[in-house]
């Protein structure tokens, strides 16, 4: 039998786009003698569809595009993940299905059993998890299939009571395919082919795993779909961050044999590196499927809007993206010159707008309510803010999407101004801590000059004051960013913090800042998401709560 692995870019809700784009794979796989096209979960309308969930529109939407893909299936078959009705009176009102699709009818249902519910995921919030299995049997072969977390419960603390292929197992299947919408984070594809490969190991089964590539608002799916055999050995891995099908001959008790050159990764992609391809990615995507073409966002001289600038740039042409210089009294004439720099080196568009005079004009009106105060925090949030309307205003004008360039480590601790350098479109590099910008703007720069290296070695500072550096209110990002780490992605208390050698004063102020932040980063753009544990969704916080860890 020749199966075929579909990873493709979906668009939520698209579904004359994606239902013609998997009748073009399948018409390509069927001239090519493919038996079998496996495409991702919820592929028919794209995942996370979230809400759209709750329509009964959006679920017939989902049944007719299944019907026009099941016509195309004459001589070839499918897989296909889609939300069905459950027909049973108890439980929630869906399920997470795949269907088996052969000579012009679905030949099969397989429901999802287990259904994640942490971080990103919410699929019990509308889904129904299955309890009953069955193989299916096609040419010969007996399938076992599976949708994405389904295998995912071999894992030290399991999350679930059940495991669906110790079931499967017992009806003797030939191989396993599992259907998967697996999220982009830096260190997930190593988990993944070990996941994947102990189920292998564990069944003795060769395994064809298919997941999504693109991203959804803020979720990146990074693709990296896999073959492996009934040793646990990895045959095959599609590229990663790309569309890409392939196919491979395989046959009862023979060694799987792919059908075009193998794209096995000779040594894994750094963290910089996957997190630089997967932000590229997040842009393109969300510029694409809001029926946006460009960019626009406030460039300091400071080193985080000129990785945002050089992101936006490679993501979508430099002629697409435009930089607009915001000088204020308080800025310095090297960081308005390395701007410029950037300018140059990219070649992307920009602007010069002064707001000295803005700024003033603020102050002056507000004369009469602050006379005889000193100068605080309410004249730098002017400045910031002032920049954030002539941006939003030329987005408004020229149809921009506003970029936002705060970094993880800033939106953590609640170092930026609401309104202000905290507003955009999308966050770029809001899941990025300031460290790992760093390594991003010298992985930017790996093959020419493209963030001067001025921008990369000066004390970054907001230039809100006069000679002011971040460490005037912060720890040094080496210290406070492995810290934050700890306490946001790992969630361990500021005494495990502290007994791990940090100062006990330097934690538990930094935990406090990151507590009184929240109110905050509920009122910021949606961040793309790169590490194990994103602000956003992912992460749910009361902004009232008393407890600081």
């Amino acid at each position: 039998m020749k199966i075929s692995l579909a990873q493709l870019n979906y668009h939520i809700g698209n579904f004359e786009k994606i239902t013609e784009k998997i009748i073009h794979t399948l018409n390509i796989a069927k001239a090519q003698g493919t038996d079998l096209v496996v495409f991702a979960e919820l592929c028919i309308c794209g995942y996370p569809a979230r809400d759209f969930l709750e329509f009964q529109e959006f679920i017939d939407e989902c049944g007719q595009a299944a019907q026009q893909v099941a016509q195309a299936c004459a001589g070839i078959a499918c897989i296909i993940g889609i939300p069905t009705p459950n027909h049973t009176p108890e439980g929630k009102d869906l399920h997470n299905s795949a269907y088996f699709i052969a000579d012009g009818q679905v030949q099969a249902v397989v429901n999802k059993a287990l259904l994640p519910n942490y971080d990103v995921f919410d699929e019990y919030r509308y889904f129904e998890p299955e309890i009953e299995f069955q193989c299916i049997d096609y040419k010969g072969i007996r399938i076992a299939l599976t949708i994405c977390e389904d295998l995912w419960n071999t894992i030290e603390n399991p999350l679930y009571v059940t495991r669906p292929m110790d079931k499967l197992i017992e009806q003797q299947p030939d191989v396993m395919i599992n259907i998967a919408a697996s999220p982009f984070t830096y260190n997930h594809d190593e988990e993944r082919i070990a996941i994947l490969s102990e189920n292998a190991k564990r069944y003795q089964l060769p395994l064809f795993y298919v997941n999504h590539v693109g991203a959804q608002t803020e979720i990146i799916f990074d693709g990296g779909s896999m073959v492996f055999g009934a040793d646990g050995e990895l045959v095959d891995e599609l590229p990663y961050f790309t569309e890409a099908v392939t196919c491979y001959e395989f046959n009862k008790g023979e060694t799987i044999k792919p059908l075009q050159p193998v794209t096995l990764q000779a040594q894994r992609q750094s963290d910089i590196e996957q997190i630089h391809n997967g932000l590229i990615l997040g842009i393109q995507d969300y510029f694409r499927k809001s029926g946006f073409s460009k960019a626009i966002l406030g460039l300091s001289g400071g080193i985080d809007s000129a990785v945002v600038c050089a992101l936006a740039a490679a993501a979508l042409g430099p002629e697409n993206v435009m930089a607009v210089l915001l000088p204020s009294h308080y800025s310095t004439g090297h960081s308005v010159k390395d701007a410029e720099d950037l300018v140059n080196n990219l070649g992307c568009k920009s602007e010069l707008i002064a707001i000295k005079s803005i700024t003033e004009a603020f102050e002056t009106a507000l004369h009469p309510q602050f006379e005889g105060l000193p100068f605080n925090i309410a004249e730098e949030n002017i400045q910031s803010r002032s920049r954030a309307v002539l941006l939003m205003a030329m987005c408004n004008k020229f149809g921009y999407i506003l970029l936002n360039t705060s970094n993880k480590s800033e939106v953590a601790v609640g170092y930026g101004t609401l309104y202000g350098d905290m507003c955009g479109g999308i966050s770029v590099i809001g899941d990025v801590y300031k460290t790992q910008v760093f390594e991003l703007a010298r992985y930017i720069n790996r093959e020419r000059e493209i963030i001067p290296q001025n921008t990369i070695i000066k004390p970054p500072s907001a230039e809100l004051r006069p000679d002011q550096k971040d460490t005037d209110s912060l720890p040094e990002y080496e210290v406070l960013d492995p810290m934050l780490k700890q306490y946001l992605e790992h969630r361990k208390s500021s005494k495990e913090i502290i007994a791990q050698g940090y100062d006990e004063t330097t934690v538990r102020r930094v935990i406090k800042l990151v507590n009184n932040a929240e109110h905050k980063r509920y009122q910021t753009p949606p961040i793309l998401r790169v590490s194990p544990k994103a602000f956003g969704m992912g992460r749910r916080m009361p902004i009232v709560g008393r407890y600081l860890s």
